[in-house]
Formats: C-alpha cells, sequence, structure tokens
C-alpha cells in the first residue's frame, strides 16, 4: 500500500509553516517533506515531528537565495564553495531530523557559461557531496524540474538525470521522480518509472494543468498509482501540490489508500 508524506512548502498555505505540521498530522498524514528546512532550528523541526508523530521524508539542500528566485546553485560554477557549505548544513539538518533522503536542485543556468562547464561543475558537486551522504546513512537525490514552471532550470528531463548519474557513478545518488514535472516534459510516467524504479529514490505528484491534487488535470492517477503500488514502490510519495479548495477538503483523492 502506498504512503503519503505531505509537503509542507504546498500544503496548508493558509497557514504559518511551523503551523503546517499540526494539520498534516490531523489529515493523517505520517510525514513531511519540504524545499527549504532552514527557516527554522533544525531541533525545532524535529521537536514538531515528535510532538506529532511524524517522520522527515525529505527536504532539499540549502538552494541559494530561494525567497529571491535562486533554485539551486549545483550547476553554478562560481558557487562551488557555497554548495559544499550547505553540504555541511543539510548533514546537520538531516542528523537532527532523523531524515535519510536529501534533494539536490542543480539551479537556473547561469548566463553565459558554456553547458559542458554546467554539467561538469553539477556532476562534480554531486561526486563530492554522495559520500558524504552515504557516510551519514542518507540518500542523495538529484530532480529533474520541467523549464515552463522555471524557465532556464538546467536539469529537465529524466534521460538528462540518468546521464548525471551515470556521469557520477555513486550508488549514493538517485532520482527525485516528480510525476508532475515528468509528464509536463516527457509523459510516459509509467513506464519510464518502470525503466528507472531501481534508480529513483522518491517520488512526488501533482496533477496538470495547474499543479493541483490527483484527479484534477490530466493524469490517470488511478491507474498511475495503482501502477507504482503493483511494481513495488514502497517510499514515500510526496504531495507536492497546489491545493485546488482548501488542502483538507481535497484530500477525497487519497481515500482509497488509507
Amino acid at each position: 500500500m502506498l504512503k503519503f508524506s505531505a509537503n509542507l512548502s504546498f500544503l496548508y498555505p493558509e497557514l504559518p509553516f511551523l503551523e503546517r505540521f499540526a494539520a498534516a498530522a490531523a489529515d493523517g498524514f505520517r510525514a513531511v517533506e519540504y524545499a527549504v528546512p532552514y527557516v527554522a532550528e533544525a531541533e525545532d523541526l524535529a521537536a514538531l515531528n515528535a510532538r506529532h508523530g511524524l517522520e522527515q521524508a525529505l527536504f532539499n539542500l540549502p538552494a541559494g537565495d530561494w525567497d529571491g528566485g535562486e533554485r539551486g546553485i549545483a550547476c553554478h560554477p562560481d558557487r562551488v564553495d557555497e554548495f559544499r557549505a550547505g553540504v555541511d548544513v543539510a548533514l546537520r539538518y538531516a542528523r537532527v531530523l532523523g531524515c535519510r533522503k536529501v534533494n539536490c536542485v542543480a539551479g537556473i543556468a547561469p548566463q553565459g557559461i558554456a553547458p559542458d562547464v554546467l554539467e561538469a561543475t553539477l556532476v562534480a558537486n554531486l561526486d563530492y557531496a554522495a559520500p558524504r551522504f552515504a557516510a551519514a546513512g542518507v540518500k542523495l537525490l538529484v530532480e529533474p524540474i520541467n523549464p515552463r514552471d522555471i524557465p532556464g532550470f538546467y536539469l529537465t528531463t529524466a534521460r538528462h538525470a540518468e546521464r548525471v548519474l551515470d556521469a557520477v557513478g555513486s550508488d549514493n545518488l538517485q532520482i527525485q521522480y516528480d510525476l508532475y514535472h515528468q509528464q509536463v516534459t516527457a509523459g510516459d510516467l509509467v513506464p519510464t518509472y518502470e525503466r528507472l524504479r531501481h534508480r529513483i529514490g522518491h517520488i512526488q505528484i501533482a496533477d496538470t494543468p495547474g499543479r493541483h491534487e490527483p484527479g484534477t488535470g490530466e493524469i490517470n492517477y488511478g491507474f498511475v498509482l495503482g501502477e507504482l503500488d503493483r511494481l513495488g514502490y514502497d517510499g514515500w510519495v510526496g504531495c507536492e501540490y497546489r491545493p485546488l479548495a482548501g488542502t483538507s477538503a481535497g484530500l477525497d483523492w487519497m481515500a482509497p489508500y488509507r
């Protein structure tokens, strides 16, 4: 049976971030994830998880000035030292939160840098980070994100992510497979998962168009989620969508999986 994690960067937007943990637990979620834990102390986040019986499924490496529109720095050749410092910060948060998966966001490609330099920088940064996370018992992920939502984003397809994994060559590096981004860039959701399932460490979901909850768009989530279950996916499925009519009111789609 599939299990679902509440992405608190997206769900319960009407509440302050630190109040979203209680709301997620009240709605039956047993795990949470989010993009940016660094707005709070790791110990405070761990206390919220413990108070509400929640597991920390995932969070992102420091990704630059998130509020200012940056979406990762891992492909930026002039910010390697900043990336490496972020690895240390993320490892501390992972240890305190008991989190076993951390996602790396590649970033928007900086202007004027040759594609081969961007690729070499991303590969070198992941090659640096992967063994350090492995030593801490934490899986490192990297996520393709569609360029419609984030114009200029460097890592946009599962095929590209495969090439990056091949270049790094670490057993501790996997793909974060967001079905919404995959649908926008290529479709072929289930065959792509089946081909790559041994290289996929985490799944996230949203429907399209609109990036709302399953059942509001074109993706046949009844079929897709059934296939993920049949194919043996046993990790958390992150609910990373914008609620169309309120988070709690829009959870009817989850009823068959509770």
